[in-house]
């Protein structure tokens, strides 16, 4: 399945009646800062270079940002200290991620997530992560199967714990496990895998991360440079 059509089904999902109530909902009631926009308010397909080297796995839509703009992690925070660290790192033609229209591109980059809906209290429960994942494990096996063909490293960047635990248990079930003793998230992880693919973890970019501290700007340019440097430069 290519990636044209996952993103279709995703964008189509409503399997999920607590997210779909609630992703609806905020698109209708909006905020007043966005009071002007006419909110997606549906599942966020993936977004980025259908041939890329580097995977990036978040965990769900930011209820006013990716949940408002439809591209993921495209208008709140996060998606702002994301976008401009694959800039630097020369995976992103510009450092800012606005809308859907603003001629952002990206080069050798795919960026996606567990969960494709703005959950409650950016808290999906496990059905609704269990939902998602044929999702995410569609797009893991276009990416797997193009990384065969080519040299050199390729990665996968997991945002948080969660997402972390979520993508080791899917590289398990697709032949790239076990992992024994089994990997523990820390914020410069990072987790060799078959066919010259590493996994890298890190604190997710989210304001409370970034505000206290526990995720610095060096901490984070640090883990794409390692990407930039595992990839060849």
């Amino acid at each position: 399945m290519n990636l044209q059509t996952i993103n279709h089904d995703i964008i189509q999902c409503r399997k999920c009646p607590r997210l779909v109530e609630w992703r609806e909902r905020i698109a209708a009631e909006k905020t007043r800062r966005f009071a002007d926009w006419d909110y997606w308010g549906r599942p966020v397909p993936g977004f980025g270079d259908a041939s890329a080297r580097l995977l990036i796995i978040g965990l769900a839509p930011a209820a006013h940002g990716a949940n408002r703009t439809g591209r993921m992690f495209t208008g709140d925070r996060s998606g702002d200290w994301l976008y401009r660290a694959l800039h630097r790192a020369g995976f992103a033609n510009q450092p800012a991620s606005e809308s859907r229209e603003d001629g952002l591109q990206l080069r050798d980059c795919y960026i996606t997530a567990l969960c494709r809906c703005a959950p409650p209290g950016n808290k999906p429960v496990p059905e609704e992560f269990a939902n998602c994942a044929p999702y995410l494990a569609a797009e893991m096996d276009h990416f797997l199967q193009h990384w065969n063909a080519l040299p050199g490293g390729k990665a996968i960047l997991s945002l948080g714990q969660l997402s972390f635990r979520h993508t080791l248990e899917m590289l398990e079930r697709k032949g790239l496990g076990p992992f024994k003793p089994r990997p523990q998230f820390r914020h410069g992880a990072e987790v060799s895998l078959s066919g010259q693919i590493r996994l890298f973890a890190s604190f997710h970019p989210s304001q409370q991360n970034t505000f206290t501290g526990k995720l610095t700007g060096e901490m984070w340019e640090g883990v794409f440079r390692g990407i930039r440097e595992w990839m060849g430069g």
